[in-house]
């Protein structure tokens, strides 16, 4: 009545166990989903004895066996009617628990009602607009709402066999075949008429991808291993240099080194073309909140749906290998980078910018020179996120034809091969920690 909603629901939800405990107990038939096992049995138990008659007339040697079957079958029937009785029993214990339940959570209403209220009372002082006194309209929808969760819950759970539609939501099979059907056939379509769009973008993939696979697999491991030293001593310290040496020599001695390579080639790519789109995009969003409120979305469609279930389009569309991982890998890792610099940008303090155009910043220095510096430590967090989230789909595209360390674990899956996925997930998390410490070093 008082539009206090949160104290509403979780009290709605407390009182139903409660009233559905009562129902069962004082008009549900307890022992109904146990006798419910019966009939099954029972046909059993009627074919065994027309079995055992046979088996006298012509075969006595299997009838010890059939003798057995339904004395196991009449016990069987015998526990299930003592377990009806037993439930049934219960009756007095649920209408018991269900009335102590009830008035427990009456006690506690009763309890938080007054200091709900005052707090209710002091934001209405500050916001007249809050709702307050009670309200016709308000102590409708709450009785209405509070009624259809009591009856249909009380339906569900006391009496399963009155409502059916309860039980489960009234659909037609149909319906999903032929939606299914008809996604089908449009991808199929899509996939026909957009062939040459989708070759062309799978050239420049592997173009970028076996760019990346000569330079990481094919240098001389020496100069790789100084490189990333280097890197990494530069950008986070000649301690973190010390862990990464030791990183790189458990990939190296224990056989990891080429396919970690082609995994930090396969990760390079996605994230390299992720961030150069996703920065620029961010940017855009930040400007423009009418384009974020249609890309915002995009980005919590590629961040929430499994990774399973977009490899079957990207399969139709780009077939399988590492281009096609490296599709996947960008949708699930894509989406960090444009938020967090969406996020920055917003960020930047409204006083410094018209500071800066108040002593003549055109809007070009003020983004490049204002705005970037100032969201940078967030868009380096993007860029971060968008490369660890890139590396944990290492064995989810290797489904999908991807070499690497993630074939490794997924071999180790198929054949049970403890040791081998223990190792492969270990290199992956030490290239995960190698780069990390490179990107954080370097927001830092």
């Amino acid at each position: 009545m008082r539009s206090l909603w949160a104290f509403f629901l979780p009290f709605v939800a407390l009182e139903t166990i409660a009233v559905v405990q009562l129902a069962r107990g004082i008009w549900g038939d307890l022992g109904a989903p146990i006798l419910a096992r019966l009939p099954s049995i029972e046909q059993t138990l009627e074919r065994r004895y027309e079995q055992l008659a046979e088996a006298k007339e012509s075969n006595p040697d299997r009838v010890a066996g059939f003798e057995n079957a339904i004395a196991s079958l009449e016990r069987a029937v015998e526990g299930i009617k003592a377990d009806a009785a037993s439930a049934n029993a219960q009756a007095m214990t649920l209408i018991l628990s269900g009335l102590v339940a009830l008035l427990m959570i009456r006690a506690l209403q009763a309890v938080l009602a007054n200091p709900a209220l005052q707090a209710r009372y002091v934001k209405w002082l500050s916001d007249r607009t809050l709702g307050h006194g009670a309200n016709t309209q308000r102590a409708a929808l709450a009785t209405v709402l509070a009624v259809i969760t009591y009856v249909t819950c009380s339906l569900k759970f006391g009496f399963p066999d009155v409502v059916s539609a309860l039980q489960s939501f009234p659909t037609d099979p149909a319906v999903q075949s032929s939606v299914a059907s008809g996604i089908k056939t449009w991808i199929a379509n899509s996939s026909i008429r957009s062939e040459w769009f989708f070759d062309g973008l799978v050239y420049a993939i592997r173009s970028v991808l076996d760019t990346l696979e000569t330079i990481f697999v094919e240098t001389p491991w020496p100069v790789m291993c100084g490189f990333i030293l280097l890197l990494t001593g530069l950008s986070a310290g000649w301690r973190a240099a010390i862990f990464t040496g030791a990183g790189l020599a458990y990939l190296g001695y224990l056989g990891f080194w080429d396919k970690s390579m082609q995994t930090l080639a396969l990760l390079g790519t996605a994230a390299c073309i992720s961030i150069t789109l996703g920065i620029p995009l961010g940017v855009a969003c930040a400007r423009s909140p009418r384009l974020y409120a249609f890309v915002r979305p995009i980005l919590d469609f590629m961040q929430t749906m499994p990774a399973f279930v977009y490899l079957i389009p990207i399969i139709a569309f780009f077939g399988t290998g590492k281009p096609a991982a490296v599709v996947a890998t960008m949708i699930f890792g894509g989406s960090p980078v444009v938020r967090l610099t969406v996020l920055g940008l917003k960020g930047v303090p409204e006083s410094v910018r018209e500071a800066a155009m108040a002593f003549g910043a055109s809007k070009r220095y003020l983004l490049w020179k204002v705005d970037i510096p100032l969201a940078m430590p967030s868009i380096m967090a993007g860029v971060n996120q968008t490369i660890l989230l890139s590396l944990a789909m290492v064995v989810i595209a290797s489904l999908i034809g991807a070499k690497g360390l993630g074939e490794d674990v997924l071999e180790a899956l198929q054949y049970a091969s403890e040791g081998q996925g223990i190792l492969a997930g270990l290199a992956i998390l030490v290239c995960a920690m190698i780069l990390d410490r490179i990107i954080q070093g370097k927001r830092r």
